[in-house]
């Protein structure tokens, strides 16, 4: 395990290795970390709701996290809207980018790898999601070196009620203290995430801060859609007594109609009338209550999932609702970025950090769904640029495959020889020939350097200057003409004198030292 002199965090704070493998903000009955909540939603009105909002603003964010989490309860819209939206991110395939292909940086890559296959990081990344709702989630991280490496063991959802931030600016996360104290998160203790719904100090950027006044008056909507069916919704008793009945027997009557069924009954003199006025054409029904709280739903799917198709039956269809769909397909991958970026800072690089020294550049995280590519495409492209000189690097290949590198001394596939296909003989000879020449030309430049090499070079020499004359002659005519008919017409009158008198000669005179070179090899080797 390689150990460094000191480490600091991103703040330039120094690290304390003691400590970091026990837990130190779990909960705890009669502590400032309680696990009993308050209920600050029972009885919930504007001007109360306002004060709430306001304190968390200025640096108590409890009863806000308290409303926030009471609304989730409580709410069954909202609360299943913010879960698919967490869901949908915390079940994305996650992908681990090496810095480069050499073995060490490879070897830390696959050790990020090996631990976020764990089963429980799903739910662990919902629970670091709970950001989306709050604004802000604590996640503890418990290291374990007992293999003699560092490692996270688990991570730890704390409940951020146990949190806040500094009064000065706002944005510092601090861990409350027994006696009102405050102490600074411990550097490479936690992962501290901020999912912004909107721009502005953390605790106001939480989608619970837009729908709390939504779930407020649908509250209140509900309350008075209740107190209509329970008046409307039941039939109403009437027991009639004659002018000389009795007080026993009205109470009697009374007895009868009252145990026939519900609260709504009544007794009343035959000579007298009760009269019933509905609001016609208003919440005579009940429509008015249920399309007020159909619309708060739509509002809060649009603050939460940025559309309402795929949770509200809307006009439109197959085709809106695909639409709808890209749309929350933005915000998850905005999402998935986001988390991204806080498992990065938080997790991955304190742990190469502890386990490596601080590094140039780290393994990354990604959380993505996978693009569409044309995945044989893309193979076929590189199988045939690679060989005329395009540089691939093998790790973007099996990535791309979603193959895993290798390991040590694992047998490896080959590429077999193909079997020639009669039709395309002639092809592939004239290809195979290609190939022969180019490796003879590979070969001959691997072999070590010989005075008697210099023939053919001069061999080269001797016909390079009449061969030059002949292309600058032909270049001069391609600079001149307009077309490709004129061209050949211009060739076609230069003919008889185009090629030098000596050429031939000196042809002649190369292959005569081409000769000798050969011959002079066949009896060095002899």
């Amino acid at each position: 395990m390689a150990r460094t002199p000191q480490l600091l965090d991103r703040f330039g704070r120094p690290v304390e290795r003691r400590g970091l493998s026990e837990e130190i903000a779990g909960a705890r009955i009669g502590s400032v970390r309680s696990p009993i909540t308050g209920y600050p939603g029972d009885g919930l009105n504007p001007g109360r709701l306002a004060r709430i909002l306001r304190e968390a603003d200025q640096g108590e964010p409890l009863s806000y996290l308290e409303l926030a989490e009471t609304i989730e309860e409580r709410d069954l819209h909202y609360a299943g809207v913010l879960a698919t939206r967490k869901r949908s991110v915390a079940q994305i395939d996650i992908s681990v980018e090496a810095v480069s292909d050499k073995p060490e940086d490879i070897a830390k890559a696959d050790m990020v790898r090996s631990w976020i296959g764990r089963d429980e990081l799903a739910e662990e990344l919902f629970d670091i999601l709970d950001a989306i709702g709050k604004g802000i989630s604590f996640t503890e991280i418990v290291w374990d070196t007992s293999s003699g490496q560092w490692q996270p063991e688990r991570l730890e959802w704390r409940d951020p009620r146990w949190f806040r931030f500094d009064r000065d600016d706002g944005r510092t996360p601090l861990m409350r203290q027994s006696g009102g104290g405050d102490q600074p998160l411990p550097p490479f203790k936690f992962i501290s995430a901020v999912m912004r719904a909107k721009s502005g100090l953390p605790i106001r950027s939480g989608v619970a801060r837009l729908a709390s006044w939504a779930w407020m008056f649908k509250a209140f909507t509900a309350r008075d859609w209740a107190i209509f069916t329970q008046t409307f919704g039941q039939p109403i008793r009437v027991g009639r007594y004659g002018p000389g009945a009795s007080e026993e027997e009205k109470a009697t009557l009374f007895r009868a109609v009252a145990n026939i069924a519900g609260d709504c009954a009544a007794i009343i003199p035959e000579s007298m009338l009760i009269e019933f006025v509905e609001a016609k054409g208003t919440a005579a029904s009940g429509d008015l209550y249920e399309r007020r709280s159909d619309w708060i739903n739509r509002e809060v799917s649009k603050a939460v999932l940025g559309q309402t198709a795929t949770t509200d039956a809307i006009a439109g269809g197959h085709a809106v609702g695909r639409e709808h769909r890209e749309v929350q397909g933005d915000i998850e991958r905005a999402d998935a970025k986001a988390l991204s970026a806080i498992l990065n800072r938080d997790l991955i690089r304190p742990w190469i950090d502890l386990e490596f020294g601080p590094q140039a550049a780290y393994p990354r995280v990604v959380i993505a769904r996978p693009e569409a590519k044309d995945v044989e495409a893309i193979v076929d492209a590189v199988a045939r640029l690679v060989p005329l000189g395009l540089r691939v690097q093998s790790s973007a290949m099996t990535d791309l495959l979603g193959l895993p590198d290798p390991d040590p001394g694992a047998e490896l596939l080959r590429g077999a020889a193909a079997t020639p296909d009669p039709a395309t003989k002639e092809d592939d000879a004239d290809k195979d020939g290609a190939d022969e020449d180019q490796l003879a030309r590979q070969s001959a430049e691997a072999l070590p350097t010989d005075p008697r090499d210099s023939l053919a070079d001069d061999a080269d020499a001797v016909a390079a200057a009449a061969l030059d004359a002949m292309i600058d002659q032909v270049r001069g005519l391609v600079e001149e003409v307009q077309s490709m008919e004129e061209l050949r017409g211009r060739l076609l009158e230069l003919e008889p004198g185009i090629v030098p008198d000596d050429l031939a000669a000196r042809l002649r005179m190369a292959l005569v030292w081409a000769d000798l070179l050969g011959r002079d090899r066949v009896i060095a080797r002899a």
